[in-house]
């Protein structure tokens, strides 16, 4: 069954010197602002007939904020970065240099303990791929930004290393049409 799936990046919990690996946190005033300024523009998501997000706190709060009241789906969490949860890739590279380089070079390892950039690729690829819907029905997701990005890599059969190259601000929306296995990205 074809279907269309809109990503949705959660609002910032942080500024970004601050951004911390597998973060919890609530968003911050800076993302609450931006909900509202960027709410005009995004209220038509709730038009979508499923309404899904990750499990974090900001991705509940710019879900509801913005009227969808999306369901929570564990398969949808933030990469788990083992020991490295909670800390800053500065704080983590000036205690474990090596890890860190290992861990950006190599897609398949997993330094901190938790899921290699694979394993994580390969979770959201497994969640895109099996989404029950009705032929043409449309399914939004707040995510994480790491989760949009990975659903990319996975729709458009990227090699892992392209994660590094995508840039998923908070609130930037991708849209995507097709089936398991067969994604296309919707530029509209």
């Amino acid at each position: 069954m074809r279907c269309r799936l809109t990503l949705l990046a959660a609002a910032r919990c942080s500024p970004v010197l601050d951004t911390r690996f597998d973060d919890d946190r609530p968003l911050d005033n800076a993302g609450w602002q931006a909900v509202r300024r960027g709410a005009p523009a995004l209220v038509g998501l709730a038009a979508a007939a499923l309404r899904y997000r990750s499990p974090s706190e900001r991705c509940r709060e710019t879900g509801y904020a913005l009227g969808l009241f999306p369901l929570a789906q564990p398969a949808l969490r933030d990469c788990d970065m083992g020991r490295w949860r909670g800390r800053t890739l500065s704080e983590v590279a000036a205690r474990e240099p090596d890890a860190v380089d290992a861990w950006l070079r190599d897609p398949y390892v997993a330094p901190h303990g938790g899921e290699s950039l694979t394993a994580f690729i390969g979770r959201i690829g497994h969640w895109l791929d099996t989404r029950p819907a009705a032929d043409d029905e449309w399914i939004v997701a707040v995510t994480e930004p790491a989760v949009l990005r990975a659903a990319l890599c996975h729709a458009l059969k990227t090699p892992p290393h392209a994660y590094w190259r995508i840039d998923a601000h908070p609130l930037a929306a991708v849209t995507l049409t097709g089936t398991a296995g067969d994604w296309h990205l919707s530029c509209a």
